[in-house]
């Protein structure tokens, strides 16, 4: 069944279909005047001297980890509450994911616990801005340059967002930006390293390019005397590129992100009006300071409720055609993180309390008053059925 209302939708225009009408028409579709726009773009809204295009936010955390020389017999700190990727990029490296319980409010990892976590094997510390929301980024950049240990920062639910003057991507030796078609700007698939650390860049460009070098020709086919080079490789790479057309439709969402963040925040303020004082409701904490760009829309049930309830909220949601999801489960509960690390209930207890009882409701820039209203009214009813099936 098709949701009425669903969970997430790109916000595409007009302009965003003809710059990539014209980019397929050009004739060049991969390595590109497209991809060094976009990077140019992001690089320059998060205030960095590098920004490396890649074909998913999950290939940048991969790239990234490489670049760091994370590899077998390393460990790296993750958050246990996260999008399964800030995890599984550490398994592509070889290392082994060090989980970190989240703190209640922000959702993001606890800093304490970070640093219990570190020891001699610690090779680098992966920082989350969870659902976009940067609290404590400033404390953790700050913990990993005391320990001397890179801070790579995924991003990749936050760009727009601020702490105090600083963007998101900004904290980080390295950061990752994802831009799948639920994010605040979307290529499709695609995402974005970004450093001001010149060594790191020009690993991250060859990584995603093969383990090309550096001095490599962007179009080989323009200067066949140049094939000899473009067939040379010199380390383990991966094919890793943003292709043009979908550079193109982030070059033109770009230029646009400030109206699609204050539409998403219009969206955020809207449900956050209709749903405030509600008693089995804890809604999302933007703490004074920062600027929170706006990813989802996740409440969380009161702990009176149990995960079954939860599923059984969403359901009826979903029953009455309106989009929801359980963002996220916990990663050291997901079937695989159990099966291979011998994971149990109770290891990350915030982390699996959150995760049980999360609920992502419909969100995206052209959500109407009206949409956000239906949206509530039906949560509400959902949560007084199962209270009254359990009493």
């Amino acid at each position: 069944m098709t949701d009425a209302i669903p969970l997430s939708l790109p916000d595409i225009t007009d302009d965003d279909v003809q710059i990539v009408v014209q980019t397929l028409r050009s004739g060049r579709l991969s390595i590109g005047p497209q991809v060094e726009a976009l990077e140019r773009l992001v690089a320059r809204r998060t205030r960095r001297t590098h920004a490396v295009a890649v074909s998913s936010g999950t290939a940048g955390l991969h790239t990234a980890l490489l670049a760091l020389g994370v590899g077998p017999g390393d460990e790296v700190i993750t958050p246990a509450f996260s999008f399964i990727a800030s995890a599984n990029c550490v398994l592509h490296a070889g290392a082994r994911p060090v989980f970190v319980d989240c703190d209640p409010g922000s959702l993001n990892m606890r800093l304490e616990d970070v640093e219990a976590a570190i020891t001699e094997r610690t090779r680098a510390v992966i920082g989350v801005e969870v659902f976009g929301n940067p609290s404590g980024m400033r404390h953790l950049a700050a913990l990993c340059a005391r320990y001397e240990i890179p801070l790579l920062e995924d991003a990749c639910e936050g760009l727009g967002g601020r702490c105090g003057d600083d963007p998101i991507g900004a904290f980080g030796r390295l950061a990752v930006f994802g831009f799948y078609p639920n994010k605040q700007i979307t290529t499709g698939e695609g995402g974005m390293i970004v450093t001001d650390d010149d060594r790191l860049a020009s690993l991250c460009r060859s990584i995603r390019n093969h383990g090309r070098g550096a001095n490599t020709p962007t179009n080989p086919m323009e200067t066949p005397a140049s094939l000899g080079s473009w067939l040379e490789h010199e380390r383990l790479g991966y094919n890793y590129r943003l292709n043009e057309l979908s550079a193109a439709l982030g070059v033109s969402q770009m230029q646009r992100l400030d109206e699609l963040i204050e539409r998403r925040q219009m969206v955020a303020d809207t449900y956050t009006r209709r749903l405030l004082g509600h008693p089995d409701l804890i809604l999302p904490t933007v703490e004074p300071g920062t600027f929170m760009s706006w990813f989802v829309y996740v409440v969380r049930l009161s702990d009176r409720f149990t995960r079954v309830e939860r599923d059984e909220i969403i359901e009826g949601l979903r029953r009455h055609e309106v989009g929801a999801a359980n963002y996220f489960p916990a990663i050291p509960q997901q079937p695989f993180y159990r099966r291979v690390f011998g994971y149990s209930p109770g290891d990350f207890p915030c982390a699996e309390s959150v995760s049980h009882r999360t609920i992502a409701l419909p969100f995206f820039t052209r959500l109407t008053a009206r949409e956000i209203d239906l949206v509530c009214q039906t949560l509400e009813l959902m949560i007084q059925r199962t209270t009254f099936r359990r009493s």
